[in-house]
């Protein structure tokens, strides 16, 4: 109840009226069923502009901390969180990723749409970076289609480096459905899933107008020189990567 209050009566109205969003692909949104839901990642003002652009609900994984401050700060915090679709998950244990994955996965099984970010981190400099291979994983798994969601413009809205939030104008582009039937039982094979990482990414890129870097943007925070790709897709049947989550 308090995530379509927020929607439509306190949050909602003000960031129509304050930062003016432009929709576009709302018809590829299923009316029904699960359908994953793949984001670029620019800022922490994705994952409010995405589901105010959509008719369904987007539940999004995010980390446990959000769930668990103590106090009157941490119970508002986590009435927030719970009330805008996200579902907690521990990131700091060794089975994170799978636990993440069982997460989706259940989410799934109930008809949802599930959001994802497959950067698994915001960009650090507004570039597209490599994806992580968790979600064709899940995709594969659960036979579910991908929706790619590009978010424009979040980045000068609430850029990194403290809480802020400008006036300026966002687009939301949700694509066409992306089937991977085509792989079926193949889930495991570390190549198919970089294959379907890769394709996701680029609709991603193409959607976004981001430019692309084949590199990890969590491994390019800790210090790997970047180099960028303009087209992962091409490369996907020789990359290999053993990445998951």
């Amino acid at each position: 109840m308090f995530y379509w209050l927020l929607k439509f009566v306190l949050l909602g109205p003000f960031l129509r009226f304050y930062n003016r969003p432009e929709v576009e692909g709302v018809e590829h949104i299923p009316a029904d069923g699960p359908c994953i839901m793949a984001g670029n990642h620019l800022s922490i003002a994705d994952w409010i502009f995405a589901p105010l652009s959509s008719p369904r609900r987007i539940n999004y994984l995010a980390k446990a901390e959000y769930f668990t401050t103590p106090g009157v700060k941490g119970r508002l915090k986590k009435m927030f969180f719970s009330g805008t679709g996200q579902y907690p998950i521990d990131r700091s244990g060794a089975d994170a990723a799978e636990d993440a994955l069982n997460a989706a996965r259940a989410l799934l099984d109930q008809g949802k749409l599930v959001g994802l970010y497959p950067e698994g981190t915001r960009s650090p400099d507004g570039r597209l970076y490599k994806g992580k291979t968790g979600l064709a994983r899940l995709a594969l798994e659960t036979g579910v289609p991908v929706i790619p969601v590009a978010v424009i413009g979040t980045d000068k809205i609430s850029p990194q480096g403290g809480f802020r939030w400008r006036r300026h104008r966002v687009t939301v582009k949700f694509g066409a459905p992306i089937d991977f039937s085509r792989y079926e039982g193949m889930s495991g094979n570390r190549f198919v899933e970089r294959a379907v990482t890769d394709e996701v990414m680029y609709e991603l890129m193409r959607l976004s107008g981001q430019e692309y870097v084949d590199v990890y943007a969590a491994s390019l925070k800790k210090g790997v020189p970047s180099g960028s790709r303009p087209n992962p897709a091409a490369d996907a049947a020789r990359i290999p990567d053993t990445a998951v989550g």
